[in-house]
């Protein structure tokens, strides 16, 4: 059964003008990527299941193969043959947390491909800052100056960079006050249609990524920082406006509603405020799919991983320079064997170099899990059986004396990437391969452990509740020994109660070695207590990821446990 492309769509009728005799309409179809994350080859799309029949349940379902470069490049290229006037634009994130196939050559191989699909420009995204502004510039213009040499330019002798534009107009310079990339970009189609591109990061990006990476950098607010270069961009008279902003927001409609009501979160204020002549916004950053109306205006977001590609239909007058009318879809691109996409030749070239240099790597298998699957889905309290595994692994790392005398280890939800395996990658055996880790934890971020007090413990906990809006899920998980109760009801700062270790309360003026990875350890995520902790030992030759593997080694074969370690009120 093939899938449908699923190519919703919404028609805004935004202006009916007269035409002057010989400029006729142009229509123009811009398409749009956020939060590839430099997924080279297809993973699986929770919105779409198909069936997967074992022996065992002829029934079974799983999720759709989606996205890749050589399909999204393929569905890039057929558009563009239907329509010369395409425009193919990022949302942010198209690198950084990235799976083996495209860190392990820092992130080169994706940049490449997403050149050679003709991408014009993207938004920031705070994940490209993961390794600091510097490595990003190179990113950006190119070289072999990278500050990790092990990685760089072994995909390309001579790394190139980007021939798209990554743009930031609420990205400073501290000192100068400047943008320290283009705020924005007018990009001209075949027809000769003006399409002006303008970009923002979430300002919250110093707080989600390793903060020394951009300490001379000011993030301002999203929306403000694009209406200050509005009257700049209207005066060049493009004949549409589209802001690409890498923030986002949760709808309880499907990626298939067009035109949905239900968003919610950061990306609808930010909508509400920013300059009226902006005609649509692509998003991203929440890994949502939406494509939805704020104020009559089209938002819309595409998943991750490049499961879905949002599809804006444009037609425009250029002789008065306006929008005529917009048409807008998520359009999904299907992987399966049964797709209809065809799969882009250069791209195929640029995803076999790549497996070439690191399959060796990825292949290897590291243990058996129990089952098919340990899931980074939380609970309602947040707790999730991959959580408590890798927090597990953590303390296991850190135990001993010359390791830390951990006694506590915690992990933040947002640095689990994946499900151990992702569903396309489930073995009949249930081995793990280096890759599978690898994807889960893909940060390469190192372990260290402070003493906190217990009072500093419980206040660590708290923080978890102090910004609701900040993401969807926030609760740490915990490892073994270490419960808690929380009370969403409770007052700010009173919410985290029974805290015990190994059935002990937790004393507030008693001590206790706590272990987390170096991005929590200099206050990421806002766990700005953690960088109060003392007698701090970090440990630069053991990443999380090794820890990680170490252990599903050692416990082989590692079962998903009761989640009952963290419980709410």
């Amino acid at each position: 059964m093939k899938t449908p492309l699923m190519l919703l769509t919404l028609a805004l009728g935004l202006s009916s003008c007269s035409l002057f005799a010989g400029n006729k309409p142009v229509d123009v179809v811009v398409l749009g990527l956020n939060d590839f994350h430099g997924n080279l080859v297809p993973t699986g799309f929770s919105g779409i299941k198909v069936p997967a029949p074992t022996a065992a349940n002829p029934a079974a379902t799983a999720n759709l193969a989606a996205g890749g470069a050589e399909i999204i490049g393929g569905y890039v290229n057929s558009v563009r043959s239907a329509n010369p006037d395409t425009v193919l634009v990022g949302g942010g994130d198209l690198i950084g947390a990235s799976p083996v196939i495209s860190s392990l050559l820092r992130d080169e191989p994706s940049v490449i491909a997403l050149s050679k699909m003709g991408m014009q420009v993207s938004a920031l995204g705070n994940h490209e800052f993961d390794q600091g502004l510097k490595e990003l510039l190179r990113m950006q213009n190119g070289g072999c100056d990278s500050n990790d040499a092990a990685k760089a330019c072994k995909f390309e002798a001579n790394y190139p960079g980007a021939s798209f534009k990554w743009l930031g107009a609420n990205v400073v310079d501290k000192d100068s006050g400047k943008p320290v990339f283009a705020p924005y970009q007018i990009v001209t189609t075949a027809s000769g249609a003006r399409i002006a591109f303008v970009g923002a990061v979430t300002r919250v990006t110093p707080t989600i990524v390793t903060p020394d990476g951009v300490k001379t950098l000011n993030f301002l607010d999203e929306a403000d920082s694009v209406n200050k270069f509005m009257p700049e961009i209207k005066a060049q008279n493009p004949d549409a406006i589209i802001m690409l902003i890498h923030e986002g927001g949760t709808a309880t409609d499907k990626y298939n509603v067009a035109g949905c009501s239900s968003l919610m979160g950061n990306i609808v204020d930010i909508a509400k405020r920013v300059d009226p002549a902006v005609n649509a916004i692509i998003s991203g950053h929440t890994h949502q799919g939406y494509n939805c109306l704020v104020n009559g205006r089209v938002v819309i977001q595409g998943d991750f991983y490049g499961h879905l590609l949002q599809r804006l239909d444009l037609q425009v007058d250029k002789a008065s320079h306006k929008l005529l009318s917009i048409k807008a879809a998520n359009v999904v691109m299907d992987a399966s064997a049964t797709t209809t996409i065809p799969k882009d030749p250069a791209e195929t070239a640029i995803v076999a170099k790549a497996k070439g240099l690191t399959d060796a790597v990825k292949n290897t298998v590291v243990a058996r899990i129990a089952v098919p699957q340990i899931l980074r889905a939380a609970n309602d309290a947040g707790e999730s059986a991959l959580g408590d595994v890798i927090a597990d692994s953590q303390l296991a790392a850190t135990r001993s004396a010359a390791t830390g005398n951990a006694v506590i280890a915690l992990m933040n939800p947002g640095g689990i990437r994946a499900d151990l395996p992702d569903s396309t990658n489930i073995k009949p055996d249930n081995s793990v391969n280096f890759g599978d880790a690898f994807t889960v934890q893909p940060f390469g971020n190192t372990l260290t452990t402070v003493t906190l007090t217990g009072a500093q413990l419980k206040a660590v906990l708290e923080q978890q509740f102090d910004n609701p809006t900040a993401g969807s899920n926030r609760v740490l998980q915990v490892s073994a020994g270490l419960t808690y109760t929380w009370t969403a009801a409770a007052a700010t700062g009173s919410r985290v109660s029974d805290l015990k270790l190994s059935g002990t309360d937790i004393s507030p003026t008693g001590t206790y070695r706590v272990t987390v990875n170096s991005f929590l350890a200099d206050g990421g995520d806002g766990f700005t207590v953690l960088k109060d902790g003392t007698d701090r030992l970090v440990q630069p030759n053991l990443s999380d990821v090794d820890a990680f593997q170490a252990y599903l080694k050692a416990n082989t074969p590692v079962a998903p446990g009761p989640q009952n370690r963290i419980t709410r009120k």
